[in-house]
């Protein structure tokens, strides 16, 4: 695996850190790539989550910290200058292989620093049982890219205040709020955070690959595509109804639902579940017109695998939290 350097040592906002993974799966011919990252206080939210549910907008404006929308699924996660973003970039298309491939090579450097690393088989990284990392995935054609966040000794304060976790993710972890289910590795290592990431850079790869200026100019430009206000704040049309609910193993969902005379109208599914293809073509357009009834919703679907769209996702799954209480 080689690792993506950048000539300049200086701190990019975060759209540029995730427009350098779509630049290396783009460009870059090599298998496997990784870098490391950080960034000034950032709260970074999933592809379809709703920014009002998941973000404490007040309490970022007010302590100025950064938010941003990336491309992949999964839930919301908070950065700053001691917390290190690792992004690994890769050939493989299929899910699992590649998390698993990541997390496995994660934990064996984690354990070299005599730490008792494990994964929970999804997509957390953990410490004597309480998480020290997050991931999410983001698939383009022919290439996968895994990034996620590894506490160093994050401002845990921030952190609790800044991310606005829904009481039942929270109460499915069995835990009470954010911090009681996190870790950092200063709890455990002795070396500063310069030290830890040449350990990780040392462990993960053997060359590394640089970024010139030429490169970075394109960077930048792909950068803009997660600037503009209909990113960031994402798409929440008029309805009413909405459907709620976690599906173990996938996630959680709100579904917005627009209804005229029973049809479907319009519709939005929001949630920190893994997207694995388009939701908009593969799901939402082929319930446009359609009854809303369990058969008519079954029909409409039943010739989508909806696992290979959002990851780990039944018909039955799905069909059963539209049409609850209905």
């Amino acid at each position: 695996m080689k690792y993506l350097a950048l000539t300049e040592n200086k701190t990019r906002t975060l759209p540029f850190y995730l427009a350098m993974e779509e630049y290396a799966a783009q460009i870059i011919g090599e298998d496997d790539i990784f870098f490391m990252w950080q960034v000034e206080p950032t709260v970074i939210f999933g592809r379809n989550q709703l920014i009002d549910n998941e973000v404490n907008l007040d309490y970022c404006h007010r302590n100025g910290i950064q938010y941003y929308r990336r491309k992949s699924g999964g839930g919301c996660v908070f950065a700053d200058m001691s917390n290190v973003m690792f992004s690994y970039i890769t050939r493989s298309d299929n899910v699992q292989t590649t998390y698993s491939h990541y997390t496995h090579a994660v934990v064996e450097m984690l354990r070299g620093l005599g730490l008792n690393a494990s994964d929970n088989g999804r997509n957390d990284i953990l410490i004597d049982g309480l998480k020290v990392s997050g991931n999410a995935f983001y698939h383009l054609p022919g290439r996968s890219i895994v990034h996620g966040t590894m506490l160093y000794d994050t401002d845990m304060a921030h952190m609790a205040a800044a991310i606005t976790p829904s009481k039942q993710k929270l109460e499915s972890k069995g835990v009470s709020s954010v911090k009681s289910r996190i870790t950092t590795l200063n709890r455990y290592l002795t070396m500063g955070i310069e030290d830890f990431k040449q350990h990780v850079r040392q462990s993960l790869c053997d060359g590394e690959i640089v970024v010139d200026a030429s490169a970075v100019e394109q960077i930048e430009q792909i950068a803009q595509t997660y600037l503009t206000p209909e990113f960031i704040l994402g798409n929440n049309p008029r309805c009413n109804m909405k459907r709620t609910g976690r599906i173990e193993g996938v996630g959680e969902f709100e579904v917005s639902l627009e209804l005229n005379r029973n049809v479907i109208k319009a519709m939005n599914l929001a949630g920190d579940f893994f997207v694995l293809g388009d939701i908009d073509h593969q799901i939402i357009d082929k319930l446009i017109g359609v009854n809303f009834t369990r058969d008519d919703l079954t029909r409409a679907l039943k010739e989508v695998e909806l696992g290979r769209v959002i990851m780990n996702l039944e018909l039955n799954q799905f069909i059963n939290l539209l049409i609850h209480n209905n």
